[in-house]
């Protein structure tokens, strides 16, 4: 499996036949190396959600009209509809979406939403992905809580966390989440976009490492195999 970091939460994976994109930030995004055509041109099938804020939705409505499917909450899903998305899911906490390329679970996250233009976004959520023979979870945005230990259950491969501060946890916490998760990995995300994320990565990087946790500080617009 290919992972690209679009940069802040934005990623692409690729299986090799199918193509999902998560928060699809990308136009306005002062970190991105990528442009909104270039993500086109990776041809993705679905878009996933994790909730409303504006540098999570992003671009969703663009990749929408170029064929993708808009996966989220009902509100979500309800909002991409109402605004012309052809195919769009809504589902939430708890439920399972299957798709060609495997599924998505929805878990809680401890933050809020709401779209750009103020409407609600439902509650927010993180995501456990199954994708090329493995299982990820995309936690968005969130704090710490101890309800990962529960995530962790379900044996997850790859985590990816938010490190920021100020907004989510800051890189301290998220190692913290990594004692209930129990992933072989991770990457984090969600700092350095804006001057408020101030989360070091390597500080997560050496905090993992000292609980036996690889930690891919991949750049925007960098691909890794997994």
């Amino acid at each position: 499996m290919k992972i690209t970091f679009i940069g802040h939460s934005a990623f692409v994976l690729q299986d090799g036949e199918h193509t999902v994109v998560i928060d699809p930030f990308i136009e306005g995004n002062p970190v991105a190396k990528h442009s909104l055509d270039d993500v086109k041109a990776m041809k993705p099938g679905t878009v996933l959600i994790t909730h409303a804020h504006g540098d999570h939705w992003g671009n969703a409505m663009q990749l929408a009209e170029a064929g993708a499917t808009i996966i989220g909450t009902a509100e979500i899903g309800g909002y991409a509809g109402k605004n012309g998305a052809q195919n769009a899911i809504g589902a939430n906490i708890g439920g399972t979406v299957k798709q060609p390329w495997g599924s998505v679970y929805f878990t809680p996250a401890w933050h809020s939403s709401s779209f750009p233009d103020g409407t609600y976004g439902g509650m927010p959520t993180g995501l456990i992905i199954e994708i090329g023979g493995k299982r990820l979870y995309f936690a968005g945005d969130t704090a710490l809580f101890s309800d990962m230990s529960l995530i962790g259950d379900k044996g997850i491969d790859l985590a990816f966390l938010p490190i920021g501060d100020h907004y989510t946890m800051g890189p301290e916490e998220a190692a913290r989440a990594l004692d209930l998760i129990k992933p072989k990995d991770a990457i984090p995300m969600h700092y350095g976009t804006f001057p408020g994320l101030s989360g070091d990565p390597q500080v997560f990087a050496a905090e993992a490492q000292k609980r036996g946790v690889k930690a891919h500080l991949i750049q925007p617009g960098e691909t890794i195999e997994y």
